[in-house]
């Protein structure tokens, strides 16, 4: 993954989309004072790489096969935990400073790695640490907007981690469609979010940000992370280990034929994977 390919590609993630994830992660607290009127819609969008700012947010977080820990995580004083998602490629489209439409062009797996904050103020200051503390598969599927019955519908996310020549599960194997927002729903939260979210809480506010990035015309969003195992939800990662997040098409593969091309490193064209080496920064 070239970070001059992708500089000018704004990353935000979409925080709470998957039931559960945020309590296992200890963060559902942080957006009691959020208010939302679906109690089943993301909390929030949030993000993680702002093409041209200065400071951390500008920082090119993304690699496709390596992932680095930040020095304070060998010490155990920082807790890092894969968090398998999907993540979109996305082309916006806008009326002066408003976006008016958000049509995916391409899907990938995503680790949306981040590190357990509990005094953290804001979402983003748990998401990029640097270089490489993100994960994205080089191998990005096309699709032609995100409607039902296109080819992601049928997909599922699984997330392993390789430890000590073991494959452990680490994120429970989901349907992509359990997603709490998805399709059209999920696209016209993103509009709203982008145009209208404020500074509140944990949240930021993101049209503020696209003005900044100069009106990026491509977005990667992450669209939320599974619920852990009990392994994963206990277990932090360490210098040696190994991030497996894959997006398979549950009518052709299994969870065997998974385990096997992880443990072959040789992955179908429909399937997109992520394996990332993790070593300290």
């Amino acid at each position: 993954m070239q970070a001059q390919t992708w500089q000018g590609i704004m990353g935000l993630g979409v925080a709470g989309n998957f039931a559960g994830h945020l309590e296992q992660a200890g963060e559902a607290s942080d957006f009691v004072a959020v208010m939302v009127r679906d109690k089943l819609a993301p909390k929030a969008l949030f993000p993680f790489y702002v093409p041209g700012m200065a400071g951390q947010l500008g920082v090119f977080p993304i690699g496709s096969d390596t992932l680095l820990l930040p020095e304070a995580a060998v010490s155990g004083d920082e807790k890092v935990q894969i968090e398998p998602e999907v993540a979109l490629l996305c082309e916006l489209e806008y009326e002066g400073n408003k976006v008016v439409a958000v049509r995916p062009t391409a899907f990938g797996a995503y680790n949306d790695c981040s590190i357990r904050r509990p005094d953290a103020r804001k979402i983003s200051e748990k998401k990029n640490w640097g270089p490489c503390s993100k994960g994205l598969s080089a191998n990005l599927i096309p699709i032609d907007g995100l409607v039902p019955g296109g080819p992601l519908d049928g997909y599922r996310i699984a997330c392993y981690l390789e430890r000590g020549g073991e494959l452990i599960p680490y994120g429970v194997d989901s349907a992509v469609s359990d997603y709490s927002y998805f399709h059209t729903r999920l696209l016209e939260w993103m509009v709203d979010k982008l145009n209208t979210q404020e500074d509140e809480g944990p949240a930021e506010h993101i049209n503020g940000l696209l003005q900044r990035a100069g009106h990026p015309r491509q977005l990667l969003v992450s669209i939320g992370a599974t619920r852990y195992t009990e392994f994963g939800e206990r277990h932090f990662l360490a210098p040696g280990d190994v991030s497996c997040v894959v997006l398979y098409p549950a009518a052709r593969y299994d969870e065997a034929a998974v385990r096997s091309a992880i443990a072959r490193r040789e992955f179908a064209p429909d399937m997109s994977a992520l394996i990332q080496a993790v070593r300290v920064g």
